[in-house]
This record gives structure tokens, C-alpha cells and sequence, in this order.
């Protein structure tokens, strides 16, 4: 068995790991000033979201470089098979390249495997959004945030409350408060997206200004049984039959399965005002999430987005790992029962609309470059 590398082994370089939309888009700005700047990096990307509209192709939508390693072999695995997958292909690449750093970003099978294969080689690990907890622990995304925070050397986390909690637990790397880089990435594309927005609206049938819903949801401990699925359907049925004004729903791939695979699909179809849509490109959605009057999700990032565009928005879970959402009144939690989701959205829809954005001034990307610029150096 090989010994792990020494810093001696090591190159002066920096890979980023990811796989996902979600990913991609807040590592956009750090890829964006890695290239500007003295650091020698490259991209791996896993593959992990293998529709292209929520992988590729969105290294086209944010003008960035394509990635120098490609990886297009996670489809239709379980969890555990999917991370050992991209472990083994990151382990490969890593051995041959020998950077002395790697960056991942959040709490994706992705990150999990990289920080891993990082780890087990002697080569140092920074996670990007790091101190995030849910305290869910049917959530995948939550066992790869703590495993990652706990094997990194360094942690970036987006607010102080997550700083404050990494510390609680005791993690050993050095901690750096940076804001979270989803902002830096929503206000670099916003105007981009605006400008999309008659051609999309037109589109979907809708009028400029015309009050619409947005709609997204893929969280597995939501559609893991039958009957959270058909608690999904409802909510849909109950808001539309409640405010008769369209949902725009882009729908994820393993969600519209389990819509198929509970026959509930085709009720959903002949709903009227009901838009379905196949993933939609980050500039697309971007551009709706904007436009909408609020917003139905279970997504950490969308929770992000829509505060930072000041677009109300009401989680279909009973937890967040974006309390601050909560706190500046940008969000509610609503689970997924059909009557306390109308209840929240209408509290939502009376909301005024000038909350604090409590994610940072969108800088976060030079922030963490210039600090991987210092541990490069003092490394050497």
C-alpha cells in the first residue's frame, strides 16, 4: 500500500473539485480570480450531476474555462457507490498531479469524495462553506458536511454562526469567515439573467409582471416514500386552488421519477396553471427566481438566491442549515404539509421586502484566494 505524500512530494498547485450546479456556481468567482491571479490550479469535474443542464453546462452559462478533468460515470448510483466511484477517479488523478492543496465547496457526494482522497494522499484540504448544519441526520448532504469540516485544514465558512458552530465542535483547521460566494455569483450574473427574462416569460405564456410562483424540489428525504411524494402533489393542488395565479415548476430529474413511479405526474399535468419544465440553464432559472413573486423550495441554494434577490421564499422542510434566512425574514419553513405551506405563503406575500442580506458583500471569491495565496506561501 502506497505511504501517504510528504510536502516534499508535493507541487506548489491547487485542484477544485466539484460536480454540481450548485457547485459550480459558487465556485464560479474563486475559479474566475484563480485564473487572475499567482496560484498555479487546476478543475476536476466529477460528473456528479450528469443531466448537463445541471452539470456542464454551466461552465458555459458563467463563462468559465472548461474543466481540465472530466468525469461523466455517476449515473443512476446509490450514495455510497457514486462517492467510492469518484474517490477511486479522484485518488488517480491526484497521485499523477500531486497538488499541495484541494478546494471543495459544500456537502455533495463531491466534496465528500475529494476531501477523502485528499486526505488519505497527505494533500491539505480547504472546504468552501463550511459550518453549515441542518441537525437532520436523514439528510446525505449533512453526514459529508461534518465528515468534510472534520478533515480540513481549512474551513471557509459564510457567517459567523457557522463559525461559531464549527468551533463548538472542536474542528482542527483554521477557520476564515468569507461570506458565502453564492452572492458574488448572483450579483455578477443577475443583469445577464434580466435580460432573459421577456424571452422566458413569453415562453411559459406568462405577461410582463404578471404574478407567478416558482416551484423546485429534489431533496431525497422528501420523496424517499410514497406519501411524501403525494404530500408534494398536494401542496401544489392546495397553492394553485388557493391563489389562482401560475407555478412554474422546472423539475429535477430524480424527482420526476418518483412522480412517475407514484402515478402522480399525470394528475399534475392537467393542471392548468401548472408549468412543467425540464431542468432549466442557471441563467434561465436564475432569471425566474428573480422575476417571481415567491418561491417554493427545498434547496439550501435557492433559500440563498432568493434572499439575496429579496424574492420571499418558503422551504418545504422542517429544518434549515440557512437559519439566517429565518432571522432577516426572507424565509419560512413549512414542511410538507399542504395547509401550513398556503399559511406561510400567504405571511410571506405580506412581507416587505427589505431584509439584510446576511451572506456577505459578494467579495467572497478574492477572500478566499488571497488566503490559499498566504498558505501556498507559508507552505513553501
Amino acid at each position: 500500500m502506497r505511504k501517504t505524500f510528504s510536502i516534499q512530494d508535493l507541487r506548489p498547485s491547487l485542484a477544485v473539485i466539484l460536480g454540481t450546479r450548485p457547485e459550480i456556481v459558487k465556485l464560479a468567482s474563486v475559479l474566475r480570480i484563480l485564473g487572475q491571479s499567482s496560484l498555479s490550479a487546476f478543475v476536476i469535474y466529477t460528473g456528479q450531476h450528469y443531466s448537463p443542464r445541471l452539470g456542464s453546462e454551466i461552465f458555459e452559462d458563467l463563462r468559465l474555462k472548461p474543466p481540465d478533468w472530466n468525469h461523466f460515470r455517476c449515473a443512476g448510483r446509490t450514495h455510497g457507490a457514486q462517492t467510492g466511484m469518484m474517490l477511486c477517479y479522484l485518488e488517480r488523478i491526484l497521485l499523477k498531479q500531486r497538488p499541495r492543496w484541494v478546494l471543495v465547496q459544500g456537502d455533495v457526494n463531491s466534496a465528500l469524495a475529494g476531501a477523502l482522497a485528499a486526505k488519505k494522499l497527505g494533500i491539505s484540504v480547504a472546504h468552501l462553506e463550511a459550518g453549515l448544519r441542518s441537525f437532520d441526520q436523514r439528510m446525505p448532504e449533512e453526514h459529508n458536511r461534518i465528515l468534510v469540516d472534520h478533515i480540513s485544514d481549512l474551513l471557509f465558512a459564510p457567517t459567523e454562526r457557522a463559525a461559531r458552530q464549527l468551533r463548538r465542535e472542536g474542528v482542527r483547521g483554521k477557520v476564515h469567515v468569507v461570506g458565502n460566494s453564492v452572492v458574488d455569483s448572483v450579483l455578477e450574473n443577475r443583469q445577464r439573467a434580466r435580460e432573459r427574462e421577456k424571452h422566458l416569460l413569453a415562453y411559459l405564456g406568462l405577461q410582463p409582471r404578471q404574478p407567478f410562483f416558482l416551484f423546485t424540489l429534489h431533496r431525497q428525504e422528501n420523496l424517499e416514500n410514497p406519501e411524501g411524494v403525494m404530500l408534494v402533489a398536494g401542496i401544489l393542488r392546495r397553492v394553485l386552488q388557493e391563489f389562482q395565479v401560475p407555478v412554474v415548476f422546472p423539475i429535477h430529474p430524480g424527482t420526476q421519477r418518483r412522480l412517475e413511479q407514484t402515478n402522480e405526474l399525470r394528475g399534475l399535468r392537467k393542471l392548468p396553471q401548472l408549468k412543467l419544465l425540464s431542468p432549466l440553464r442557471y441563467l434561465d432559472f436564475l432569471s425566474l427566481l428573480n422575476a417571481c413573486r415567491l418561491v417554493f423550495t427545498d434547496s439550501g441554494g435557492v433559500q440563498e438566491e432568493a434572499c439575496v434577490l429579496k424574492v420571499p421564499s418558503v422551504t418545504l422542510r422542517e429544518n434549515t442549515e440557512r437559519p439566517e434566512t429565518i432571522e432577516v425574514g426572507s424565509n419560512q419553513l413549512a414542511g410538507l404539509d399542504p395547509e401550513r405551506a398556503v399559511r406561510c405563503a400567504r405571511r410571506m406575500l405580506r412581507r416587505q421586502r427589505g431584509w439584510a442580506n446576511p451572506f456577505g458583500d459578494g467579495r467572497t471569491g478574492a477572500r478566499v484566494v488571497r488566503v490559499m495565496e498566504g498558505e501556498m506561501q507559508e507552505r513553501c
